[in-house]
């Protein structure tokens, strides 16, 4: 049976698979970068005042201040596009749908940051999880939107050629039978 909203048939499943495996293999690449250990002489303390980390990447000047703060957006974007892609909806809000994968990216990021806190040579940095965040939020607003009304125009009118015969899912058949209660026997 069909989820409200989804994407038809087999395309359907093609799409959440392919959306499951890039979703798994990017989070195995995004764990192998952040949780390996640094070997590195000293640390700097946690970075716990939110924007001081950015503040002090700008001050480092223009081109050194894009490469940080684009790392730091660019680690966990791919999953503003992944996570949709693999929950496979779509009839959805659209702020609803951003709402929910920014707050899933938030997690995870949090999650890792809460991970590198026993990695050796790794520290927290609270700007790290505002800039992965921010990234998430940007590739899901840059990609899903019009990628799910392109998939909703192409269902509509989906490629026909001559002669070709399409079969509808989930054909309405009316109310469920039900069967009438029978008491139980003492």
């Amino acid at each position: 049976m069909q989820r409200q909203g989804s994407i038809g048939g087999s395309a359907a499943i093609r799409i959440q698979v392919t959306g499951g495996v890039l979703l798994v293999a990017h989070l195995g690449l995004v764990a192998w970068l952040m949780l390996r250990p640094l070997d590195v002489p000293w640390v700097m303390p946690a970075n716990l005042h939110p924007l001081a980390g950015i503040r002090a990447d700008l001050a480092l000047g223009g081109p050194e201040a894009a490469r940080r703060i684009g790392e730091g957006l660019a680690l966990l974007a791919p999953l503003g596009v992944l996570l949709p892609m693999a929950h496979g909806r779509l009839a959805v809000s659209p702020l609803a749908s951003l709402a929910r994968t920014a707050a899933t990216g938030a997690l995870i990021s949090l999650g890792i940051a809460l991970l590198q806190t026993g990695v050796p040579g790794r520290v927290v940095d609270v700007d790290s999880l505002l800039l992965n965040t921010v990234g998430v939020a940007l590739a899901h607003l840059a990609v899903v939107p019009a990628g799910r009304a392109w998939l909703r125009r192409r269902g509509e009118h989906g490629p026909r050629r001559a002669g070709q015969v399409t079969v509808q899912e989930d054909l309405p058949q009316g109310r469920t039978p039900t069967i009438p209660r029978v008491g139980i026997a003492p």
